[in-house]
């Protein structure tokens, strides 16, 4: 693979990991919303897929966001009926959130975007030393 290629693809994993943290910051942002009124759900952790394509110009791999879909596992519920949110019998849903879960995301995130960044400063220092020596 030449730097070019390398760069394209790095640059775009960088871009997705992005992305994700954005994702992981709204769910955590989330984590302990209620519905604000009785028998609506609150909100759902979202969970964001990865496409692998080619870049059509430079021939490429790349890494693009696919799609962001809510996770639909269950809904925990907590006895509070003082909450407004409560139903007849007491219980106010919460989130599907666990906050260890998406900062675990979070780190795996940033580790992958580190070494992406790891790889652009290698491709660039390869460039730069191929120019001295041909000067």
């Amino acid at each position: 693979m030449d730097l070019n290629k390398a760069l394209i693809t790095s640059a775009s994993g960088m871009r997705a990991q992005g992305a994700r943290m954005r994702i992981i910051a709204e769910n955590i942002a989330n984590a302990n919303s209620t519905s604000l009124v009785p028998g609506q759900e609150p909100y759902r952790r979202k969970i964001l897929t990865f496409d692998n394509v080619m870049d059509r110009v430079s021939g490429a791999p790349k890494v693009e966001v696919g799609k962001v879909t809510e996770d639909k596992s269950k809904l925990p519920q907590h006895f509070d009926p003082g909450n407004p949110a409560a139903d007849g019998q007491g219980y106010v849903t919460l989130p599907n959130v666990n906050a260890l879960i998406e900062m675990i995301d979070m780190k795996e995130a940033q580790r992958s975007y580190e070494a992406n960044v790891t790889v652009i400063e290698t491709a660039k220092q390869m460039l730069s030393r191929t120019v001295d020596l041909l000067r």
